[in-house]
């Protein structure tokens, strides 16, 4: 009999052996999810999500407490000689009450449970929006300690995280774990839809929701919805005017930190996006991406009133004023309006008659240094931009673009009042004129106005002739004026837009 109760007693013992191996599995399981939750942590930037983060945490150094309770547990169980062991359903029970004893502290909002007061005070402040930890540098406040201790190193300019490849600094460690991606240049996350590549999970994640149209986070200022909590916290500076990212090393503030680390490369000079065509280097990716256009012939914005293409929404944007006869840039001094603002900058030394910028070879004077550099071509020859139609070379980009539309016929400038069209701007101006009957060019010495400066000038010969050899100073002035006006334009590369 007392072998068969031995026996019985062994054969639970092995039961139980079985089981709290299984035991092991699952918390082996759990130090792996601790593992990736550990990263996930890094990974989120976001105050919230970094206190569920935080909380998921605590949650899982009880899991810890909980697996070295248990390991005591199979340890006191083993069978002892003389001893009888507990069966395994008791011992589950010990410890399974043990464990629903500890999360005493439940959220009565979400439903929660927590097993620290202290603990379940803070998860509150999720529900209750309550920050009390204030920055006394630019007044941001957090929900925990920890939070507004790392925000101060964006005041402090401490950045403790280097770069081993390339010696840049970071302020978190997740934003130094992003950065070596680019030394690796892994992207092991896929979009499904596109195909478009990530190099961590999350950024996928964002991505997706592109395909799928959920905007789930609102501004209730004015109701612009956004993918990502962060886009909208970044958003909602635009109604707060909440700046806090200060450069460190002059006054500027900045309401995201994209921009801060834009703007401090003007201190810097770092440029770390290379182009690997021709080595140009740029401190922003976006600008890069704008110069591989060069190199693709990629023209990605259409006109889509006479179908030309442009490399930047800019030009597009620009070229457009073409076609509705904007012209948004007025002088102030004779209400006469232009499309670019070169254009304003170039009429405005008509009123000052400032011309400080000379030429060291013949002394010829100019009013922008532009000027300057294209008329000091006529000196050195040098006519660096060639048309491959006729092999006519000029010495401005502007003046080729002008010539190859004798070959390609090309006539964008349509006349607001008819269906006349032109090759170059300054021939709409003048056509204009005709159905406006402006007449800007006046005689200083009759006061007779013209439409054309060629007429005016055909004019000042009657006076001339009238008085040969007395012609007044005001009358010199006059076809000095326009004579100086002619050559500028001649060498103006903005003239023909």
């Amino acid at each position: 009999m007392e072998e068969s109760e031995e026996s019985e007693e062994l054969s639970e013992v092995k039961e139980e052996s079985e089981e709290l191996s299984e035991v092991k599995e699952e918390i082996e399981e759990l130090s792996e999810v601790k593992e990736e939750i550990e990263e996930l942590s890094e990974v989120e930037e976001e105050r919230e999500e970094l206190s569920e983060v935080k909380e998921e945490s605590e949650e899982l150094s009880e899991v810890k407490e909980e697996s070295e309770e248990l390991s005591e547990v199979e340890e006191e169980h083993h069978v002892k000689p003389g001893g009888k062991p507990l069966s395994c359903s008791k011992t589950k029970q010990t410890f399974l009450k043990k464990r629903r004893t500890k999360k005493s502290f439940t959220c009565t909002q979400c439903g929660k449970s927590l097993t620290t007061k202290h603990g379940l005070d803070a998860h509150m402040m999720i529900h209750t929006g309550e920050k009390p930890f204030s920055c006394d540098q630019c007044g941001n406040s957090f929900s925990q300690s920890a939070h507004l201790k790392e925000h101060m190193k964006i005041h402090t300019g401490e950045k403790p995280f280097t770069c081993h490849q390339c010696g840049k600094t970071f302020l978190r460690s997740s934003d130094l774990k992003r950065h070596l991606r680019v030394h690796m240049k892994e992207k092991p996350h896929s979009c499904s839809v596109c195909g478009k590549s990530f190099s961590m999970l999350q950024s996928l994640h964002t991505h997706e929701k592109t395909h799928t149209g959920v905007r789930e986070y609102m501004c209730f200022e004015c109701e612009k919805t956004f993918t990502t909590a962060n886009y909208l916290k970044q958003h909602e500076r635009i109604h707060t005017g909440e700046k806090p990212y200060k450069c460190s090393h002059c006054d500027k503030r900045f309401s995201c930190p994209g921009h801060l680390r834009s703007h401090e490369r003007i201190h810097t000079g770092e440029k770390p996006h290379t182009c690997d065509q021709c080595g140009k280097s740029f401190t922003t990716k976006r600008s890069l991406e704008r110069h591989m256009r060069i190199h693709t012939g990629e023209k990605p914005f259409s006109c889509d009133q006479c179908g030309k293409s442009f490399t930047t929404k800019r030009s597009l944007e620009r070229h457009m004023r073409i076609h509705t006869v904007e012209k948004p840039f007025s002088c102030d001094q004779c209400g006469k309006t232009f499309l670019r603002s070169s254009a304003l900058k170039s009429h405005l030394t008509v009123h000052t008659k400032e011309k400080p910028h000379s030429c060291s070879v013949c002394g010829k004077s100019f009013s922008l240094l532009l000027y300057l550099h294209t008329h000091e071509k006529t000196h050195t020859g040098v006519r660096e931009y060639m048309c491959f139609e006729c092999e006519k070379t000029f010495t401005t980009a502007d003046g080729l673009k002008l010539h190859q539309r004798i070959h390609t016929g090309e006539k964008p400038y349509k006349c607001s009042h008819c269906d006349k069209i032109f090759s170059q701007s300054s021939s709409l101006k003048t056509h204009e004129r005709i159905h406006s009957r402006e007449k800007p060019h006046t005689c200083d010495q009759c006061g007779k106005s013209f439409s054309f400066k060629t007429n005016l000038k055909q004019h000042m010969k009657i006076h001339a002739v009238e008085k040969p050899h007395h012609l007044s100073l005001r009358s010199q002035t006059t076809r000095k004026h326009l004579e100086g006006e002619d050559r500028e334009n001649a060498s103006d590369p903005e003239s023909a837009e």
